[in-house]
């Protein structure tokens, strides 16, 4: 498809009253999946991320790593473990999880934005206290896993006020009996808590999945639309499973924290953040509050 000078205005013009609603708001996007992998959709992702910089959004990528981490893992001949869907994280897989998030994963996806132009500082939660954590307590010991209990709000700011777009990995500042180590954090319920935190216009959570589907065998039953109330409905018929339940955690989550719209997209489009942002008809599920 070619484009002339016509129809390349006529995009702008299109894409002109998102921008003006969207201005100097805070967007959390949690990058992961097929996304992180492709060479192509790394390129989009990172393309789009400073677009919503450069006109003005102030954007946080919060970013996962578990491929990597799982290659790492096999190279040192150590066996991954999974309980209730979080990683069993001993001292020997924390060292691991933090050298491959907070230093080759974060450090590359910093590189790659300021590579494009953009202005980025990559962070962890270790980084002025940006997140700090208790070890989760539950039936079954997961190890050095955390659950966040704060969130440094002035320190993302001040780096957002600065125009340098931040980078997050999810590894947090232990407290209590943890303090001082480095504590293990889901992706996800990170990238929900910083929104939250920050009262953001919108988490967006990059999947491998069209967003929530009535029918996971059917990728043409997508549910656009869902209300707080409405995922309880979804989860008693059974249409949430599996994966997409801790997902849609996640957005409840950080809805009920302030945040005013959640959505889960299909990460392997290319250059979906500017569809989801800048068209009526957007793409993927969005979940709003009562």
């Amino acid at each position: 498809m070619t484009f002339n000078n016509n129809d390349r205005a006529q995009i702008l013009v299109h894409a002109l009253p998102y921008i003006q609603r969207f201005q100097n708001k805070t967007i959390v996007v949690k990058y992961g999946g097929s996304a992180m992998l492709n060479d192509e959709l790394k390129q989009a992702v990172i393309e789009d991320i400073i677009l919503m910089s450069c006109v003005g959004i102030h954007t946080v990528l919060v970013h996962g790593g578990g491929p990597e981490i799982e290659a790492m893992l096999k190279k040192t001949g150590k066996e991954s473990r999974f309980i209730n869907g979080l990683r069993y994280t001993d001292e020997e897989t924390m060292d691991i999880v933090q050298m491959v998030l907070c230093g080759k994963v974060n450090k590359e996806i910093t590189a790659l934005i300021q590579q494009n132009g953009g202005k980025a500082a990559g962070l962890c939660g270790i980084d002025g206290g940006l997140l700090k954590a208790r070890r989760m307590k539950g039936a079954e010991d997961i190890g050095l896993v955390g659950e966040i209990e704060s969130v440094n709000v002035s320190f993302l700011s001040t780096v957002m006020e600065s125009g340098v777009i931040p980078v997050v990995s999810s590894v947090a500042y232990g407290t209590g009996d943890d303090e001082g180590k480095s504590l293990n954090i889901n992706a996800d319920i990170a990238a929900a808590k910083i929104a939250g935190a920050l009262k953001a216009e919108k988490l967006v959570l990059m999947t491998d999945v069209r967003g929530i589907l009535r029918d996971v065998h059917d990728e043409n039953s997508l549910i656009k639309t869902a209300s707080l109330s409405g995922l309880e409905t979804l989860k008693k018929d059974g249409i949430l499973t599996r994966g997409m339940l801790p997902k849609t955690d996640c957005c409840a989550l950080a809805l009920n924290d302030g945040v005013k719209k959640a959505h889960i997209i299909d990460g392997r489009i290319p250059h979906v953040l500017m569809i989801e942002l800048f068209t009526d008809e957007g793409i993927g599920t969005m979940i709003e509050g009562d």
